[in-house]
């Protein structure tokens, strides 16, 4: 039912939607209306947001053939984006992703996955075994938006 493949050049404005949904309808009850502006502001960049995508490992879940998530896994076990479709939430697709990212690392002898991640996704990410090392604020296009610095061990 979830399949992981690879991001492909085509794939940059369904998961810049992806991005930009998830902030604005997932991430608002968690952040102020202000913080979720700067974090996903409604002018984007898609040639930035593509060479982002292309310029590491990024992985784009599918639900019965339809994108519905993203993430990405650099060399050294980190995790820069992860993001589910509002419309696919509470399907599996976020676990599905780090269950893949996990396998991904060990097999590419990583001792560790890491990343920043959002109050919203803290949950999913403890429940696949990841620790919080801290709390911590970053800004974001003039705001300061709080995450959290976790690791799993591998």
């Amino acid at each position: 039912m979830i399949e992981i493949r690879d991001y492909q050049d085509g794939d940059c404005e369904a998961l810049a939607d992806i991005f930009s949904r998830a902030v604005r309808q997932i991430a608002k009850r968690d952040y102020s209306p202000a913080q979720i502006a700067a974090w996903a502001p409604e002018e984007r960049d898609l040639n930035a947001f593509a060479a982002r995508r292309s310029g590491k490992p990024t992985f784009v879940a599918e639900y019965k053939g339809k994108v519905a998530g993203f993430t990405d896994l650099d060399g050294e076990g980190h995790i820069d984006m992860f993001y589910v479709s509002p419309d696919f939430q509470r399907r599996g697709v976020g676990s599905a992703m780090l269950r893949f990212v996990t396998a991904r690392a060990q097999a590419e002898r990583c001792k560790r996955l890491h990343g920043e991640v959002s109050i919203t996704a803290r949950p999913v990410f403890e429940r696949h075994g990841f620790k919080v090392l801290a709390y911590q604020t970053v800004e974001t296009n003039g705001q300061t938006l709080g995450n959290y610095r976790m690791e799993k061990l591998l």
